[in-house]
């Protein structure tokens, strides 16, 4: 029987998720008019996914300014990156250990392990707390089978301490 293979679900995943956000920008820069909760949620969700790296920090002072309450657009970008983030883990889980043999090498992967589990949830909050790429490092730590629960934990931080410092100094 054949099987559809993964990267063909990666590749229509991201295609969608990438004219979604198109779209989405298009049509709130081309409009002209406010641009809501819902295409910040969006747009927010989309640039936490490992394929698209977008600078959304940007986005969330923006709405700040243009006058959204601040609970509503914390609760939606804290909400929206961390379910963004669980699916970047979920498709690095999903990567078989012979996938990841042939990509990192076995001897690089027990390697790599043992120093994301010594310094794995400081990588991840920190990578979360700056405008770094933290959607790469979470899909890394699901490759490596780190735990979620922890991954959540630092991550929420990272990001709760970033968006809060954000409505703070902007």
């Amino acid at each position: 029987m054949n099987r559809t293979p993964r990267w063909l679900f990666l590749a229509i995943g991201a295609f969608v998720g990438i004219a979604l956000l198109s779209v989405l920008l298009r049509n709130a820069v081309t409009t002209g008019e406010e641009t809501t909760l819902w295409t910040f949620a969006a747009v927010h969700f989309t640039g936490y996914l490992f394929l698209v790296i977008s600078p959304v920090e940007i986005f969330y002072v923006h709405m700040l300014g243009a006058g959204h309450d601040l609970t509503t657009l914390f609760g939606l970008a804290l909400g929206t990156a961390l379910l963004a983030q669980t699916a970047d883990y979920k498709i690095g889980l999903a990567f078989s250990d012979s996938v990841i043999e042939k990509v990192i090498g076995e001897e690089n992967y027990v390697r790599n392990l043992h120093r994301i589990e010594a310094y794995g949830s400081w990588t991840i909050f920190f990578f979360c707390l700056f405008p770094l790429s933290s959607p790469i490092v979470i899909l890394v730590a699901g490759m490596i089978r780190y735990p979620l629960l922890r991954v959540l934990l630092f991550s929420s931080t990272g990001l709760a301490l970033k968006y809060s410092a954000l409505a703070l100094f902007f």
